[in-house]
């Protein structure tokens, strides 16, 4: 049914003017901690969604990967052959540890990886921070979760956004971020013999 185009614009009118008031009263900035969690596809893919566009308003950026080894990815090429200037890419883990297979490696890596994030985010010149996959890093305890959400609510710039991805993110950084997203995963080819492909998933 095609509905009546004055009542339509009417309507149109009143969502507007009602949405118009809402907007009216957001007024504030800040820079966010940003949790991407769940067991569906897209946490990280998001994430650099967003680094790409702050790199596209000249934010300078940062990444830094927990887990992920070294295997090539779509992400990281591009942004060391286009905007290394702009958003410095640290690969710091060795893949998932039942790759490494390597606990106390693991942590040695985990908390290398702690260590260069902290000296990121607390420059003020980095206006967004991805820490991709930390909360695989935190849930297998090689990051303290406490002093993850301390360090954000203490060091962090005032204007820094600061992404963090990864399934089962902890409870308490659930309850310190600002804006948390789970993805839900309802189909994916992996189950129908589909292995991870170019393009899709990296």
């Amino acid at each position: 049914m095609i509905e009546d185009p004055e009542r339509h614009a009417t309507k149109m009118a009143k969502k507007k003017a009602a949405r118009d008031k809402i907007m009216a009263t957001k007024t504030g900035e800040k820079g966010l901690v940003i949790v991407h969690t769940g067991k569906g596809k897209g946490k990280s893919s998001a994430a650099f969604g967003m680094v790409f566009r702050a790199i596209a308003h000249d934010m300078r950026c940062a990444v830094v990967q927990f887990i992920k080894g070294g295997m090539a990815t779509g992400e990281r090429s591009l942004i060391e052959r286009h905007f290394s200037d702009i958003c410095a890419f640290y690969t710091m883990g060795e893949g998932f540890t039942w790759e490494t297979q390597d606990r106390e490696r693991d942590i040695e890596m985990a908390q290398a990886a702690w260590a260069k994030a902290k000296e990121l985010i607390a420059d003020p010149e980095n206006r967004m921070v991805l820490l991709d996959e930390i909360n695989i890093a935190i849930r297998y305890g090689y990051v303290d979760v406490a002093e993850v959400v301390a360090f954000l609510a203490e060091h962090k710039p005032p204007m820094t956004h600061v992404i963090l991805t990864g399934r089962n993110a902890h409870e308490d950084l659930i309850a310190a971020a600002d804006l948390v997203t789970e993805m839900e995963l309802i189909k994916h080819p992996f189950r129908d013999g589909i292995k991870a492909q170019v393009g899709v998933e990296f």
